[in-house]
Protein backbone atom coordinates (compact mmCIF):
# COMPACT_ATOMS: atom_id res chain seq x y z
CA UNK A 1 0.00 0.00 0.00
CA UNK A 2 1.35 3.29 -0.79
CA UNK A 3 0.37 6.80 1.06
CA UNK A 4 1.56 10.18 1.32
CA UNK A 5 1.32 11.03 5.23
CA UNK A 6 0.22 14.75 6.09
CA UNK A 7 0.73 15.87 9.60
CA UNK A 8 2.81 18.42 11.83
CA UNK A 9 3.07 18.37 15.49
CA UNK A 10 4.78 15.90 17.98
CA UNK A 11 1.17 14.03 17.91
CA UNK A 12 1.45 12.91 14.30
CA UNK A 13 4.58 11.44 15.00
CA UNK A 14 3.47 8.30 16.39
CA UNK A 15 1.59 7.76 13.82
CA UNK A 16 4.05 8.63 10.76
CA UNK A 17 6.36 5.86 13.04
CA UNK A 18 3.42 2.89 13.21
CA UNK A 19 3.24 3.47 9.16
CA UNK A 20 6.75 3.30 8.81
CA UNK A 21 6.95 0.27 10.95
CA UNK A 22 4.13 -1.60 8.60
CA UNK A 23 5.42 -4.02 6.38
CA UNK A 24 2.66 -3.71 4.28
CA UNK A 25 2.77 -0.20 3.82
CA UNK A 26 5.29 2.20 1.88
CA UNK A 27 4.92 5.60 2.55
CA UNK A 28 6.08 7.48 -0.24
CA UNK A 29 6.34 11.62 0.68
CA UNK A 30 5.38 13.02 3.82
CA UNK A 31 4.07 16.68 3.82
CA UNK A 32 4.44 19.12 6.91
CA UNK A 33 4.03 22.40 7.17
CA UNK A 34 6.82 24.96 6.57
CA UNK A 35 9.82 25.74 9.10
CA UNK A 36 8.30 28.43 11.40
CA UNK A 37 10.22 30.67 14.25
CA UNK A 38 9.88 29.64 17.62
CA UNK A 39 11.61 29.83 21.01
CA UNK A 40 12.99 32.99 22.67
CA UNK A 41 15.59 33.58 19.85
CA UNK A 42 12.74 32.71 17.16
CA UNK A 43 14.89 30.80 15.36
CA UNK A 44 13.77 28.76 12.35
CA UNK A 45 12.34 25.36 13.53
CA UNK A 46 11.64 22.04 11.22
CA UNK A 47 7.66 20.23 12.79
CA UNK A 48 8.40 17.02 14.53
CA UNK A 49 7.22 15.47 11.83
CA UNK A 50 9.70 16.66 9.21
CA UNK A 51 12.59 15.74 11.60
CA UNK A 52 10.80 12.55 12.22
CA UNK A 53 10.81 11.66 8.53
CA UNK A 54 13.98 12.56 7.43
CA UNK A 55 15.36 10.30 10.17
CA UNK A 56 13.72 8.01 7.94
CA UNK A 57 14.87 8.94 4.77
CA UNK A 58 11.51 9.98 3.81
CA UNK A 59 11.47 12.83 1.22
CA UNK A 60 9.56 15.66 3.18
CA UNK A 61 7.07 18.52 1.35
CA UNK A 62 6.40 21.61 2.99
CA UNK A 63 4.17 23.77 0.54
CA UNK A 64 2.93 26.64 2.30
CA UNK A 65 -0.50 25.68 0.46
CA UNK A 66 -1.48 21.93 -0.25
CA UNK A 67 -2.46 23.17 -4.05
CA UNK A 68 1.15 23.34 -4.68
CA UNK A 69 1.95 19.65 -4.37
CA UNK A 70 -0.99 18.79 -6.32
CA UNK A 71 0.92 18.02 -9.64
CA UNK A 72 3.41 15.84 -7.55
CA UNK A 73 0.96 14.21 -5.64
CA UNK A 74 -1.44 12.76 -8.58
CA UNK A 75 1.97 11.50 -9.98
CA UNK A 76 2.81 9.57 -7.13
CA UNK A 77 -0.30 7.54 -7.62
CA UNK A 78 -0.86 6.64 -4.61
CA UNK A 79 -3.53 4.32 -2.81
CA UNK A 80 -4.75 6.68 0.12
CA UNK A 81 -3.29 9.12 2.39
CA UNK A 82 -2.93 9.61 6.26
CA UNK A 83 -3.88 12.91 8.04
CA UNK A 84 -2.96 13.32 11.47
CA UNK A 85 -3.13 17.34 12.86
CA UNK A 86 -2.23 18.68 9.32
CA UNK A 87 -2.99 21.83 10.51
CA UNK A 88 -4.32 23.38 7.36
CA UNK A 89 -7.00 22.57 5.20
CA UNK A 90 -6.99 20.20 1.69
CA UNK A 91 -8.79 21.47 -1.05
CA UNK A 92 -11.43 19.52 -2.96
CA UNK A 93 -8.95 18.66 -5.97
CA UNK A 94 -5.81 17.62 -3.60
CA UNK A 95 -8.40 15.28 -1.91
CA UNK A 96 -9.50 13.74 -5.21
CA UNK A 97 -5.83 13.00 -5.46
CA UNK A 98 -5.73 10.62 -2.88
CA UNK A 99 -6.64 7.48 -4.31
CA UNK A 100 -9.17 5.62 -1.87
CA UNK A 101 -9.41 8.61 -0.27
CA UNK A 102 -7.48 10.52 2.97
CA UNK A 103 -8.10 9.11 6.41
CA UNK A 104 -8.06 11.60 8.84
CA UNK A 105 -7.10 10.42 12.81
CA UNK A 106 -9.16 12.69 15.23
CA UNK A 107 -8.58 13.37 19.07
CA UNK A 108 -12.17 12.62 19.81
CA UNK A 109 -15.26 10.03 19.52
CA UNK A 110 -17.15 12.07 16.42
CA UNK A 111 -19.26 13.35 16.32
CA UNK A 112 -18.34 15.35 19.82
CA UNK A 113 -15.89 17.62 19.43
CA UNK A 114 -15.33 18.51 15.92
CA UNK A 115 -12.65 21.16 15.75
CA UNK A 116 -9.17 22.43 16.46
CA UNK A 117 -9.40 21.82 19.81
CA UNK A 118 -11.08 18.20 21.38
CA UNK A 119 -8.58 17.06 23.38
CA UNK A 120 -8.87 20.56 25.88
CA UNK A 121 -12.53 20.47 25.56
CA UNK A 122 -13.40 16.99 26.82
CA UNK A 123 -11.44 17.94 29.73
CA UNK A 124 -12.87 21.70 30.13
CA UNK A 125 -16.20 19.60 29.83
CA UNK A 126 -15.19 17.08 32.83
CA UNK A 127 -16.08 14.06 30.01
CA UNK A 128 -14.38 11.09 31.99
CA UNK A 129 -14.28 8.64 28.49
CA UNK A 130 -13.38 10.31 25.18
CA UNK A 131 -11.18 8.59 22.22
CA UNK A 132 -9.48 8.83 18.48
CA UNK A 133 -11.95 8.87 15.39
CA UNK A 134 -10.53 8.06 12.00
CA UNK A 135 -12.92 9.06 8.69
CA UNK A 136 -12.40 9.90 5.35
CA UNK A 137 -11.72 13.53 4.79
CA UNK A 138 -14.22 15.47 3.08
CA UNK A 139 -14.69 19.41 2.30
CA UNK A 140 -17.01 19.71 6.19
CA UNK A 141 -14.96 20.64 9.24
CA UNK A 142 -14.63 16.55 10.25
CA UNK A 143 -17.72 15.72 9.04
CA UNK A 144 -16.48 12.85 6.55
CA UNK A 145 -17.68 8.87 7.22
CA UNK A 146 -15.94 7.18 10.19
CA UNK A 147 -14.22 4.05 9.58
CA UNK A 148 -12.80 3.42 12.67
CA UNK A 149 -13.44 4.55 16.85
CA UNK A 150 -11.69 3.25 20.01
CA UNK A 151 -12.64 4.95 23.04
CA UNK A 152 -10.45 5.83 26.23
CA UNK A 153 -11.28 6.72 29.79
CA UNK A 154 -10.30 10.03 30.88
CA UNK A 155 -8.10 10.45 34.49
CA UNK A 156 -9.71 12.60 36.83
CA UNK A 157 -6.58 14.61 36.79
CA UNK A 158 -5.23 14.01 33.85
CA UNK A 159 -4.36 17.16 31.71
CA UNK A 160 -5.23 17.51 27.99
CA UNK A 161 -1.71 17.59 27.29
CA UNK A 162 -1.12 14.36 29.05
CA UNK A 163 -4.01 12.56 26.98
CA UNK A 164 -2.73 14.06 23.59
CA UNK A 165 0.29 12.31 23.93
CA UNK A 166 -1.50 8.95 25.32
CA UNK A 167 -4.20 9.42 22.34
CA UNK A 168 -1.63 9.79 19.98
CA UNK A 169 -0.04 6.78 20.89
CA UNK A 170 -3.75 5.06 21.01
CA UNK A 171 -4.82 6.07 17.82
CA UNK A 172 -1.22 5.34 15.44
CA UNK A 173 -2.47 1.34 15.06
CA UNK A 174 -6.04 2.45 14.68
CA UNK A 175 -5.15 4.62 11.80
CA UNK A 176 -3.06 2.25 9.84
CA UNK A 177 -5.74 -0.15 10.36
CA UNK A 178 -8.23 1.96 8.73
CA UNK A 179 -6.22 3.23 5.99
CA UNK A 180 -5.87 -0.61 5.09
CA UNK A 181 -9.26 -1.52 5.69
CA UNK A 182 -10.47 1.35 3.45
CA UNK A 183 -8.23 0.58 0.82
CA UNK A 184 -8.64 -3.25 0.08
CA UNK A 185 -12.59 -2.51 1.20
CA UNK A 186 -12.79 -4.59 4.37
CA UNK A 187 -14.07 -1.85 6.72
CA UNK A 188 -16.95 0.21 4.95
CA UNK A 189 -17.74 3.81 5.82
CA UNK A 190 -20.54 4.76 8.36
CA UNK A 191 -21.88 8.62 8.16
CA UNK A 192 -21.73 9.94 11.24
CA UNK A 193 -24.76 11.62 13.15
CA UNK A 194 -24.50 15.24 12.77
CA UNK A 195 -27.60 16.11 14.90
CA UNK A 196 -25.46 14.80 17.64
CA UNK A 197 -22.38 17.06 16.83
CA UNK A 198 -20.63 19.51 19.22
CA UNK A 199 -18.02 22.15 18.59
CA UNK A 200 -14.45 21.81 19.65
CA UNK A 201 -13.43 26.09 18.99
CA UNK A 202 -9.95 27.04 19.42
CA UNK A 203 -8.68 28.28 22.73
CA UNK A 204 -8.15 31.59 23.06
CA UNK A 205 -6.39 33.11 26.24
CA UNK A 206 -9.51 35.09 27.28
CA UNK A 207 -10.66 31.39 28.26
CA UNK A 208 -7.61 30.92 30.65
CA UNK A 209 -8.58 32.88 33.37
CA UNK A 210 -9.61 31.30 36.74
CA UNK A 211 -13.47 33.21 37.50
CA UNK A 212 -13.74 32.07 41.57
CA UNK A 213 -17.09 32.06 41.61
CA UNK A 214 -17.01 29.18 39.86
CA UNK A 215 -17.11 25.87 41.58
CA UNK A 216 -13.98 23.54 42.22
CA UNK A 217 -14.59 20.87 39.98
CA UNK A 218 -15.03 23.38 36.99
CA UNK A 219 -11.79 24.81 37.90
CA UNK A 220 -9.54 22.16 38.31
CA UNK A 221 -10.90 20.64 34.79
CA UNK A 222 -10.10 24.09 33.65
CA UNK A 223 -6.51 24.11 35.00
CA UNK A 224 -5.82 20.19 34.13
CA UNK A 225 -7.60 21.46 30.28
CA UNK A 226 -5.39 24.20 29.29
CA UNK A 227 -2.18 22.16 30.25
CA UNK A 228 0.11 22.71 28.68
CA UNK A 229 -1.36 25.63 26.53
CA UNK A 230 -2.48 28.39 27.40
CA UNK A 231 -2.40 27.39 31.02
CA UNK A 232 -4.80 28.92 33.42
CA UNK A 233 -3.84 31.94 35.51
CA UNK A 234 -5.51 34.16 38.47
CA UNK A 235 -3.67 36.99 39.74
CA UNK A 236 -1.74 37.27 42.79
CA UNK A 237 -1.38 40.97 43.89
CA UNK A 238 -0.78 42.72 40.44
CA UNK A 239 0.94 40.38 38.86
CA UNK A 240 -0.02 36.85 37.07
CA UNK A 241 0.02 33.78 38.66
CA UNK A 242 -0.29 30.53 36.16
CA UNK A 243 -2.15 27.97 37.61
CA UNK A 244 -0.54 24.31 36.31
CA UNK A 245 -1.81 21.62 38.42
CA UNK A 246 -4.47 21.77 41.03
CA UNK A 247 -6.61 19.37 43.74
CA UNK A 248 -10.68 19.80 44.54
CA UNK A 249 -10.57 20.23 48.12
CA UNK A 250 -12.82 20.77 51.32
CA UNK A 251 -13.66 24.44 52.52
CA UNK A 252 -15.15 27.46 52.03
CA UNK A 253 -15.13 31.25 51.94
CA UNK A 254 -15.80 34.48 49.54
CA UNK A 255 -14.40 33.28 46.45
CA UNK A 256 -10.73 33.72 45.25
CA UNK A 257 -9.77 33.91 48.87
CA UNK A 258 -6.81 31.71 50.03
CA UNK A 259 -8.07 30.23 53.17
CA UNK A 260 -5.35 28.18 54.32
CA UNK A 261 -1.85 26.69 52.96
CA UNK A 262 -1.88 23.09 53.14
CA UNK A 263 1.22 20.89 52.47
CA UNK A 264 0.39 20.38 49.21
CA UNK A 265 -0.34 24.63 48.46
CA UNK A 266 -2.56 27.39 49.29
CA UNK A 267 -6.48 26.38 49.69
CA UNK A 268 -8.61 28.81 47.79
CA UNK A 269 -12.09 29.49 48.29
CA UNK A 270 -14.75 29.39 45.68
CA UNK A 271 -18.08 29.49 44.55
CA UNK A 272 -18.71 25.92 45.53
CA UNK A 273 -15.70 23.85 47.14
CA UNK A 274 -12.35 24.82 47.66
CA UNK A 275 -9.02 24.71 44.91
CA UNK A 276 -5.48 23.53 46.16
CA UNK A 277 -3.15 24.95 43.89
CA UNK A 278 -0.90 21.98 43.81
CA UNK A 279 1.39 24.11 41.02
CA UNK A 280 2.26 27.16 39.81
CA UNK A 281 4.18 29.51 38.35
CA UNK A 282 4.38 33.27 39.28
CA UNK A 283 4.83 35.80 36.84
CA UNK A 284 8.75 35.99 36.03
CA UNK A 285 9.73 32.78 37.73
CA UNK A 286 10.02 29.64 36.90
CA UNK A 287 7.04 26.74 37.83
CA UNK A 288 7.47 25.88 41.81
CA UNK A 289 5.35 23.28 43.59
CA UNK A 290 2.34 24.98 45.66
CA UNK A 291 3.94 24.35 48.90
CA UNK A 292 7.09 26.26 47.63
CA UNK A 293 5.09 29.26 46.63
CA UNK A 294 2.91 28.87 50.27
CA UNK A 295 6.28 28.80 52.12
CA UNK A 296 7.87 31.95 50.00
CA UNK A 297 4.76 33.86 49.11
CA UNK A 298 2.79 33.70 52.56
CA UNK A 299 -0.47 34.20 50.53
CA UNK A 300 -3.05 33.00 53.34
CA UNK A 301 -5.82 35.81 54.11
CA UNK A 302 -5.02 37.12 50.74
CA UNK A 303 -7.76 37.27 47.66
CA UNK A 304 -6.83 35.96 44.11
CA UNK A 305 -8.28 37.12 40.88
CA UNK A 306 -10.46 40.18 39.92
CA UNK A 307 -12.14 39.99 43.40
CA UNK A 308 -8.36 41.42 44.76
Amino acid sequence: MRIVFFGTPEAAVPSLEAFVADPDTEVVAVVTNPDRPSGRGYKLTPPPVKVAAEAHGLPVWQPEKAREILEHLIALRVDACAVVAYGALLPQDVLDAGGKGFVNLHFSVLPAWRGAAPVQHAVLSGERETGVTCFVLDQGMDTGDVLLVERSPIGPDETSGELMARLAELGAPVLVTAVHGLVDGSITPTAQDHAQATLASKIANEDAALDWTNAATVLHNQVRGLNPMPGAFTTFGDQRLKVHRSAVVDGHGVPGTVLRVDADGPVVATGEGALCLTEVQPAGKPRMSGAAFGNGYQPSGQVLGEHS
